[in-house]
């Protein structure tokens, strides 16, 4: 007889409670391997597909896409085990998924020579460490060429599949698509090996605006180019006034809502700025970049300075803890950067930054930027960070005052670089300014420690080769 087993919402670290729904990679009825991913869900960290510990046939799914479920509650009952007598391969399917037993076993509870899950998930044990992940894929099917050459999504397609999964990867893109009732299928992937990437959804949603929301209608492609993105539908108007919205508050946007609150209710938080000239700055960096070798980006040299200072003045790369009464100083920079997604505003944070150089920094900093935008960080990348760096001056503002990243102790905020009048070396000149601001806990230290960092940045700023004195 097969057994029915019943797969809960596991733990998936760092303090979540729940998650929602984003997508069910599987149907009731389907065949899974152990260490499938059969659902996809978004925490309040980052969008995780979650593997199934359990190999055999789906017999039930609990909870619809957008649904928020807590951990534990169940996700799915899975049949496993294949009955003696099943003779053909129907009946062996409807029973116990037509999969041997050493694939639908559960460890201990398996049959036969079952063997465990690798992945551990918290709640879930593992018997032994497979050699290499499996999954079961559904195979394509050979594409049907239409008679004619078809213009989907602005350009020519010769071929169209009639079958088999739709060739995206990442969960925003499908997200996106859903959104606005976009069919992946008619799309054109212009990435690797016809992969549909972000940019193919966004420009076959500016195709349809132009030709006036209808996807189907031909249209130019320069209007496609011109036209901007839907928007969300403008509310109802009530008796000449706009309806009310409501939004939500889950996922990233709740997170971030209540981290900060809490930093608002919990720090006596304070803020000082200073105006740099950042010249010798720019010119640093574009001779870098002259020189040859990888590219070294602005950010990756704010962070570097952000360590030196960092070092010169640990106060501020500190915690308090309010139970213990205790300010806790830490010997390593883990620095956080705020990256602005589709999902909100993220902070992903680069490990042991203070070890860093420049080159390693900026590959860094573009790994976390990238899957913070496709949504594929994991919660152990956005949680530890020690120090924060705000770049908001790419939103073409000059100043700010940032919220403390709780439980972390300051900030530092960088705006736009732009030509302003300035006084160099006695005479009135335009160079290039930036605004630092600094928003630190009055709690880890008083104003003339701050002053100090901040005094120190800005001379980093201003003159490169202060740096040195570091190295």
């Amino acid at each position: 007889m097969a057994q029915v087993l019943e797969f809960k919402l596991p733990d998936l670290g760092e303090g979540l409670t729940e998650a929602e729904i984003v997508r069910w990679m599987v149907e009731v009825g389907d065949v899974v391997a152990v260490d499938q991913p059969v659902v996809e869900v978004e925490t309040a960290k980052a969008m995780v597909e979650v593997p199934c510990p359990y190999g055999g046939v789906v017999t039930a799914r609990f909870g619809e896409e957008g649904a928020e479920l807590p951990v534990g509650a169940p996700l799915l009952t899975v049949a496993v085990g294949e009955p003696a007598e099943a003779a053909d391969p129907s009946a062996s399917a409807a029973s116990a998924g037509g999969r041997p037993a050493r694939d639908a076993g559960t460890g201990a509870e398996g049959a036969g020579e079952a063997k465990g899950s690798g992945n551990v998930l918290v709640g879930y044990g593992t018997s032994e460490a497979p050699a290499r992940r499996r999954r079961v894929r559904p195979q394509r099917t050979a594409p049907a060429a239409p008679a004619e050459p078809v213009r989907v999504n602005g350009r020519a397609r010769t071929a169209e599949p009639v079958d088999g999964p739709v060739p995206v990867i990442s969960p925003l893109v499908r997200r996106l698509a859903r959104q606005n009732d976009l069919d992946l299928r008619e799309l054109t992937g212009s990435g690797p090996e016809g992969l549909i990437l972000r940019a193919d959804v966004e420009y076959a949603l500016r195709a349809a605006a132009a030709r006036g929301g209808h996807a189907e209608a031909p249209g130019t492609e320069a209007a496609a180019h011109v036209a901007a993105l839907p928007q969300a539908p403008a509310p109802a108007l009530v008796g000449g006034a706009p309806a009310e919205v409501r939004t939500p508050l889950k996922g990233v946007r709740g997170a971030v809502a209540d981290k900060l609150s809490r930093s608002r209710r919990e720090i006596p938080d304070a803020t000082c700025w200073v105006d740099a000239d950042a010249t010798e700055l720019m010119r640093a960096r574009t001779a870098m970049n002259a020189a040859g070798g990888p590219k070294i980006s602005l950010v990756a040299l704010l962070a570097r300075i952000c360590t030196a200072a960092l070092a010169r003045f640990p106060e501020l790369n500190s915690m308090v803890d309010t139970e213990a009464r205790e300010i806790v100083r830490f010997g390593h920079v883990h620095l956080g950067f705020a990256a602005q997604t589709d999902r909100g505003l993220v902070v992903p944070v680069v490990r042991d930054a203070h070890a860093r150089d420049a080159e390693s920094l900026t590959g860094e900093f573009a790994r976390l930027t990238e899957a913070a935008r496709d949504g594929r960080l994991t919660p152990g990348e956005l949680t530890g960070g020690t120090f924060t760096l705000n770049n908001y001056g790419v939103f073409g503002v000059d100043g700010s005052t940032p919220i403390i990243n709780h439980p972390e102790a300051a900030m530092l905020g960088v705006g736009r670089i732009v030509p302003k009048p300035w006084v160099h070396q006695g005479e009135l000149a335009v160079r290039q300014v930036v605004q630092l601001s600094l928003t630190f806990d009055h709690r880890v230290c008083d104003g003339g420690t701050a002053g100090g960092f901040l005094r120190y940045v800005a001379d980093c700023v201003e003159q490169p080769a202060v740096l040195l004195r570091t190295l």
